[in-house]
This record gives structure tokens, sequence and C-alpha cells, in this order.
């Protein structure tokens, strides 16, 4: 096996664009890729451009005929059918609108092939991550779901355990629901309390269907849970998951619209600590999954402040070569970003709470925390299931 990274990269996602109004500007994307050739990581990774996914591999997911409607909606936008939830204010149609949604998808499905064949140890899609579109609908600005088409090609592929870590401010309800008959996937998702934001869904008692009984954990989230809380979340429940399930592959998505500076959601989350989970989740591929790691972006709509800067550490982390918090960014960068965005960049790769503290599992709960309540509804949900004390 390849010990050496891919990141999956065509210029062309960035025509991902729902419109000026819309908050997924696809900027965010084009900032990261230049701040990533900005530190020198080009020089660490194999850049890969991947074909578009067909219809066939689309289809492992995709109903048919959302498929089709995708492709009417993205010849005539204007025709759009919101029975597929197209053309909503969530998921406007624009010209092209298939061609980019498979360019993306088809870069998730090829890291997940190069991992699996051993082409690369690792590999990075940070356009992906659209993990609310469902089999036969578009939702939540997700058109084609690249997480999920991911997963399906591994197990197409011969993979028989794969886990899915979702750390997204939103649920991963797209993933959850396109695996939840399916024992070979364990799907975890940390979001904010469905309470209180989209989808409305990843409550703790949904576990999975009859066939696959606790193959699905929702780690539901109280707004304004901070870094110490959201990495305690964390620790308390994925590693332990991940050491009985045993994955071939871990898949994992990096939305970075848990920050506190993120205009979509209620978690305070720094950079910080998005860091420190991005390099836990690569400790668990190498302790688990005989470090077998794709890793995808997702959400993120402070698109020049958190979203360069979190996603370039993930592709640091993924290519062996950390970025340390307190670096200086390239003042090259910071000058495109104004010329790009009339925006002043942030000047260091921190927001500076580095380290980042946080209290373990086994040092015992509060039973009148909010967060530990979550942690603790998640646990009893899931962990008997699999054989696990809560």
């Amino acid at each position: 096996m390849s010990g050496r990274a891919q990141l999956m990269w065509d210029e062309a996602v960035t025509g991902y664009d729902f419109g000026p109004d819309h908050p997924m500007d696809p900027v965010r994307l084009a900032l990261t890729r230049r701040l990533v050739d900005a530190f020198g990581l080009d020089r660490e990774v194999e850049v890969v451009s991947a074909k578009p996914a067909g219809d066939s591999t689309l289809r492992l997911v995709h109903r048919e005929d959302y498929i089709e409607a995708v492709k009417a909606a993205s010849m005539d936008p204007r025709g759009a059918d919101g029975a597929y939830g197209l053309g909503t204010m969530d998921d406007p149609a624009f010209a092209g609108m298939h061609e980019v949604s498979a360019l993306i998808a088809g870069q998730s499905v090829g890291a997940a092939e190069a991992v699996w064949r051993g082409e690369a140890l690792h590999a990075v899609n940070f356009a992906g991550g659209l993990h609310h579109a469902m089999p036969g609908g578009a939702s939540g600005f997700c058109i084609y779901n690249d997480a999920s088409l991911a997963i399906a090609r591994l197990l197409e592929l011969g993979a028989e355990r794969v886990v899915y870590v979702d750390v997204d401010v939103h649920h991963g309800d797209g993933v959850q629901a396109a695996f939840w008959e399916d024992p070979r996937v364990l799907t975890v998702s940390l979001h904010e309390h469905p309470r209180t934001l989209f989808p409305q869904t990843g409550w703790p008692e949904e576990t999975g269907a009859a066939s696959a009984e606790g193959s699905a954990v929702n780690v539901a989230l109280p707004a304004g849970t901070g870094d110490a809380g959201w990495l305690r979340a964390f620790h308390s429940v994925v590693p332990e998951l991940v050491a009985d399930f045993r994955p071939q592959v871990l898949v994992t998505q990096h939305g970075a619209d848990t920050h506190f500076e993120d205009p979509l959601a209620h978690l305070a989350v720094s950079l910080d600590a998005q860091r420190a989970v991005q390099v836990a989740c690569h400790e668990l591929a190498h302790e688990y999954a005989d470090g077998r790691w794709v890793a995808l972006g997702g959400g993120g709509y402070a698109v020049v402040d958190v979203v360069p800067r979190s996603w370039t550490h993930l592709v640091a982390v993924a290519a062996g070569r950390e970025i340390a918090p307190e670096t200086v960014v390239p003042e090259g960068w910071r000058q495109e970003v104004f010329a790009r965005t009339r925006q002043l960049a942030p000047a260091r790769m921190t927001d500076g709470r580095w380290p980042v503290e946080w209290k373990g599992w086994e040092s015992g709960y509060d039973p009148a925390d909010r967060l530990d309540q979550a942690v603790l509804a998640a646990r009893r949900a899931v962990f008997p299931l699999r054989g696990l004390l809560a």
C-alpha cells in the first residue's frame, strides 16, 4: 500500500454554485485550495482529479427517477421539479447542476477506490461531504450524496465493515438513511440537537432498522456546546465504537459549521478543536483500519475566516505534515482573499485556544449537565445493542 495521501481536486467543482445570495459560496473551495498550495502541501500529497460519477455509480444510492430529475433541472433550471427538492430556496436549480454534482461525487468515489485498492493510504475531498441528499431527493444544499456513494462503492468492492463519522453541526441524515438497514456500515453523527437545528433528525433513539440495530449512532449536542464539551462528546462515544466495529475503512465528514463564527448554527467550537478531531480521526484510522481513511468536507459558511483554515489543517493531517496552530498564514494568500472577497483574512492558523483541554468519560459524569446528558443518551441507546457497557 502506498503511504502517500491523495487530494482529490478538479477546479470545476467550484461550479457548484447556487447563486450569489446562497450561503454555500464556492469561494470557500477555491480559497481552501489556494491555502493548501500556499503551505506547499501539494508537494506532500498526490493531487488527483477523478472522473464524474456515472449513472450506474449514482444508482448505488440514488433512485433513477431522481437522477433524471436532476439532469432535467440541469438542462432547464426554470422547470425544476420541486417534488424532488429541486428549485427550492435551499437547493436552487442551476445550469450544469447534474454535471458538477456528479463531479464532486466522483471525487469521493475515487478517493474510496484509491484507499481500498492501496493506491493511497488517505484521501481527502474537501469539496465533498454533501450528507443531506436522500436517495430520491435533494436536501440541505446537497444534490448527490457523495459520502454515501463512496461508502456504497467500498461495499461494492468487497468491504464488509465501514465506519462513517460525521462531525458537521447538522445531522448526517442522508448517510444514515442510505445505510439504515445495512449492518456493514456504522454511522456516527455528532450534531446540534434536532430541537434547534435542521434537519430536525438525529435523535439518540435513531439506532438503525431491525436488521441493523445499533448501526446508527446519534449524539445530539445542546446549542452552545464549546470545545471542551464537543471533544468530550467525541471521545466518549466514537473511539469505543470504532474499536468494537473494527472497520476496514474509516470515512469521516468534517463540516466546519460547528465553529462559533458560523452564521447558520449555534455551537461554539473553535478551529483548534476541529483540528484536534481531525487528528483523532487520523489516529483511529491507523489504530483500527490499517490507516485506510477517506476524509470529506461538508458544511461551513464562514467562508473566509474558518473553512479554508479548517480544511487546510485536514489536508495537512492526512499528508502527515501537520501545521502547528500558531503558524502564520502566508501573506500572499491573505492578499488573494482580500482581492477576491474584500474581506480581511485571519493572520494565524489558530483561534488561540490551543491546546484544547477536555475531560474524558472515564473521569465520571454529571447527570445534571446537558452535555453529559446528551452523551449518556447516545451511549444508553446504542452501546447495549453492540454488547458494550453504557
